[in-house]
């Protein structure tokens, strides 16, 4: 079996990996002419966590993040509200970790061209069209660089191309638009002396006026603005995750907040380089896939980051679909499997994500209900995710 992979980002990485684990073969291909380590900060939950580990990735995840402790919520003035903590001081059997997203990319790549060879991701590459024909999947396939067109014929297709999937485009036309919150946000890393343990997560309000703000590695924080501008409403504007902003145009929202000893003013304006885009999603999906072709990740259930759990949710949908393929004689069947595992509960995600967005928060007692609520509806519950069972074929009893 031979599965053809659209996307080269976090989720499609993974499945790459996934699916050799699993005794699958797998080609990637990538639009980028090449992969950088672009983007910023984010975090990968236990239950992400746990896969990466049981692919071999943990000491290299060691080596890019940092293991998160606590999150802690205060006010603009950087008054505790209150704290909870995370990943193994949580309870869970893995840590939670803080990483550059481009960096956690490029060790997935590295340990694909390792394990599956130089040519397994082929960049510049797009998939422009595709058709089941005598029970394989034939891909059209663009050469960036010269224009050229041409071809892959393969057992099955991932569409893990992101937000804007040509796969999904083609599959689900009736798939909607994207919504936008109403919130802006923008992103940047600066360089700065750690505040509180240094191993801590820190979300600052003031109404539905946000600061999240946490340590990467090697000296640098990741801070995350939410600034409301409008009612929610579907995007009438273009959504791309490497927009240029100016700290001008977020800095007076922020003046005079407070992190401990950390200036927040002085904090966006030390970035090199500041990213802005809406927070965004998509209603789910009534159906994700069709025959031999799926999505998965952003491509399948964008949802917006207040949960900190879409690349997590990539990760698991990559293990998963490699266990349902290699646990199945029929590849359909086995990508059946795949979506029937996994799109209710993303859909659950990007609802609780929409609610947690929308909730009013008026005391330590809501912050406690709501992330409660939050790790129950997203079936990230500490007991549970200790006593799930490997999704690892091998180890399935």
């Amino acid at each position: 079996m031979t599965v053809l992979i659209a996307g080269a980002g976090i989720g499609g990485l993974t499945t790459a990996l996934s699916l050799h684990a699993a005794g699958v073969d797998a080609v990637v291909v990538e639009s980028a002419r090449e992969i950088r380590p672009l983007g910023v900060g984010i975090n990968l939950l236990p239950h992400a966590v746990r896969e990466l580990t049981e692919l071999g990735l943990g000491d290299g995840l060691a080596g890019i993040g940092v293991a998160t402790a606590e999150i802690v919520h205060c006010d603009r003035d950087g008054q505790e509200i209150f704290t909870e903590p995370r990943g193994l001081a949580q309870g869970y059997r893995w840590p939670q970790f803080s990483v550059h997203r481009g960096e956690l990319q490029l060790l997935l790549l590295a340990a694909v061209r390792e394990r599956l060879g130089a040519g397994a991701v082929r960049t510049g590459i797009r998939v422009t069209c595709f058709e089941e024909v005598a029970g394989r999947v034939q891909a059209g396939l663009l050469d960036r660089a010269t224009g050229a067109t041409g071809g892959m014929t393969a057992d099955a297709l991932v569409g893990a191309d992101g937000l804007h999937s040509v796969v999904r485009a083609r599959l689900r036309p009736d798939g909607g638009p994207l919504l936008w919150s109403g919130i802006r946000m923008w992103r940047g890393t600066t360089r700065s002396e750690p505040f509180r343990a240094g191993r801590s997560m820190a979300i600052l309000r003031d109404g539905d006026t946000q600061l999240i703000a946490y340590p990467i590695g090697r000296g640098r924080i990741n801070w995350v603005c939410q600034v409301r501008e409008s009612a929610p409403a579907p995007l009438a504007e273009e959504a791309g995750w490497n927009r240029a902003a100016r700290a001008a145009d977020v800095l007076p929202h922020y003046a005079g907040w407070r992190l401990g000893g950390l200036d927040v003013p002085a904090l966006l304006a030390g970035s090199e380089e500041i990213l802005t885009y809406p927070m965004v999603d998509r209603d789910p999906l009534p159906a994700w896939g069709r025959g031999r072709v799926t999505l998965l990740g952003d491509a399948a259930h964008p949802m917006y980051p207040v949960g900190a759990n879409g690349a997590s949710q990539a990760v698991v949908d990559a293990r998963v679909l490699a266990y349902e393929l290699a646990r199945s004689g029929d590849v359909a069947e086995g990508l059946a499997r795949y979506e029937a595992a996994r799109r209710e509960p993303t859909a659950a995600v990007v609802l609780a994500n929409r609610t947690m967005n929308r909730a009013t928060v008026r005391s330590p007692h809501d912050l406690a209900r709501i992330t409660d609520a939050y790790r129950h509806t997203t079936g990230s519950d500490v007991d549970v995710l200790n006593a799930r069972a490997s999704l690892t074929p091998c180890q399935k009893e």
